[in-house]
């Protein structure tokens, strides 16, 4: 499913009445969502019929053989044991037909769901199960977005979510006036829990602009419903920019003045895009927040009081009622202003990765004191003041000749350049140093910026040591965009991959 009501709708319900809400990538194929579903048991699924070219319905037909001939809230496919019903989100009757066509006979339609009866034997089962629910229970499982390649599935509970939501509502000061434009999908963390329950838990009201990205429906959105917040990653942000300023060129008057906050994160914000967006969309309480789906999600946030800098070049603070530290590899404290790898620890922390103890025991881990701690696998700063600053994912980071280089500064040092659009940096194997610093570059419309010209951007910028030996242009040198996952993060794993096989064909190269 996309964003919509009906997403929210089930959000609610499923809360109330003790179940558990496995959020699934609409973008996924086939083979994945069996997959995914299989890995938790899903017993009820929820989907509409296409989000664009993808038919959802067609999908399920082609390797679920048994949707012919089960009955309605009996089906038995070998592919997917546990599932036994298939409810279609469709408030445009737009499925009939394909069902029809399909011969799908144990679907059963949305609106059927929804339709309370009092009095029933369900009804009374379902006041009883609410009644007996505790905050430790597990509300939602989430899928880790796999920039490594590798979800796993992520208990989450009731205390986990909404104890986040209060603290991320507080930090953007929502109030019943408030109304939320929730870009980020709902499968993830930000559209659910920093864009849903920050804002339910505080009163206000929330648009779903449309089902997926759309730069237009986003921009119609906060004019016609005259939205105060924004939500989204760089690439929602990058895109409504643009929708603005191509319309304000074509001499519509685009009025954003009702926006006043929001947030930015999924992933690094360069620090220009963070002016950008308080210059020109209004965004003047536009918080930063950092976080992952381990930590339900925000461990720390900006707030409209702290100062412009802190603002647009960190993180901000730690959370209230959350731990946090910064260690070396051998689990020693590091000093202030050294990097080092981020911990959380509190009430935000996971259960557990689902039916994966491994996993659980390598990324969770219980010190003297009895406190369990996340190890985020994200290189961090804390400055003297506790703001936060990422540099990186330790699995990311560049060693050339010996010396750490960040991929983050260097990507910060590239969007100090108007030709530059998007950039990611990358480690590329090198006989010399052991690994050089390769950058993918987006181009700004128009710009006809060369390889000398990034490499000459670094090293003007900072250390010549960071500066690119390898740079490839999305859409010209190999892929027509950077691969990213749903929530909008960059796959560094494929650029890697993508970068040694470019340089070991002499693609990419730059003069120096």
């Amino acid at each position: 499913m996309g964003n919509n009501s009906s997403y929210a709708m089930l959000q609610w319900a499923l809360s109330r009445v003790g179940g558990i809400l496995v959020t699934i990538n609409p973008a996924y194929r086939i083979e994945e969502l069996i997959s995914t579903l299989r890995i938790v048991g899903v017993k009820h699924l929820f989907a509409v019929p296409r989000i664009r070219t993808s038919s959802y319905l067609e999908m399920l037909a082609s390797k679920l053989p048994d949707l012919k001939n089960s009955a309605r809230g009996e089906i038995q496919d070998p592919n997917l044991p546990e599932l036994r019903n298939l409810i279609v989100v469709d408030n445009q009757d737009a499925y009939r037909g394909e069902l029809t066509k399909l011969d799908m006979k144990p679907v059963i339609d949305w609106r059927e769901v929804i339709m309370w009866r009092e009095d029933t034997r369900e009804s009374t089962i379902v006041r009883d199960t609410a009644a007996s629910l505790t905050k430790d229970d597990l509300v939602n499982m989430q899928f880790t977005s796999g920039t490594t390649g590798m979800p796993k599935a992520v208990q989450l509970t009731h205390h986990n979510l909404l104890n986040n939501g209060i603290s991320i509502g507080r930090c953007m000061r929502l109030t019943n006036k408030d109304v939320v434009c929730n870009v980020p999908p709902l499968f993830h963390c930000f559209g659910l829990v920093l864009g849903n329950l920050a804002a339910w838990v505080h009163g206000a009201a929330i648009v779903y602009p449309s089902e997926v990205f759309h730069a237009p429906s986003i921009v119609n959105a906060v004019m016609e419903e005259k939205c105060t917040a924004l939500h989204g990653v760089p690439t929602h942000f990058l895109g409504v920019l643009s929708e603005v300023d191509k319309r304000r060129k074509e001499g519509e008057n685009v009025d954003m003045r009702t926006l006043r906050t929001g947030i930015a994160a999924g992933t690094s914000t360069p620090i220009g895009l963070m002016k950008q967006l308080i210059s020109e969309l209004n965004l003047r309480d536009l918080t930063n927040a950092y976080g992952m789906t381990e930590t339900s999600p925000v461990s720390f946030q900006t707030t409209p009081d702290d100062p412009i800098i802190k603002r647009v070049e960190t993180c901000g603070k730690v959370s209230p009622h959350v731990k946090a530290k910064v260690i070396d590899p051998n689990g020693n404290i590091v000093p202030v202003g050294k990097p080092g790898e981020l911990c959380v620890a509190g009430y935000l922390v996971q259960k557990g990765y689902w039916k994966d103890e491994e996993q659980t025991n390598i990324a969770m881990k219980k010190d003297e004191e009895g406190t369990v701690w996340m190890h985020t696998g994200d290189e961090g700063v804390l400055d003297e003041d506790g703001y936060l600053s990422i540099v990186g994912r330790i699995k990311d980071i560049i060693i050339r000749g010996g010396e750490n280089l960040f991929p983050i500064q260097i990507e910060n040092t590239l969007h100090t350049n108007p030709d530059i659009r998007e950039s990611a940096a990358v480690s590329v194997p090198d006989k010399v140093f052991g690994e050089v610093v390769g950058a993918w570059i987006v181009r700004a419309p128009g710009s006809s910026i060369t390889r000398e010209d990034v490499r000459r951007t670094v090293a003007e910028g900072m250390n010549p040591q960071n500066a690119p030996s390898w740079v490839w242009f999305v859409g010209e040198d190999f892929s027509s965009e950077l691969p990213k996952t749903a929530s909008g993060k960059i796959m560094k794993h494929v650029l890697r991959k993508w970068s040694k096989e470019l340089a070991e064909k002499g693609i990419g190269a730059v003069s120096t």
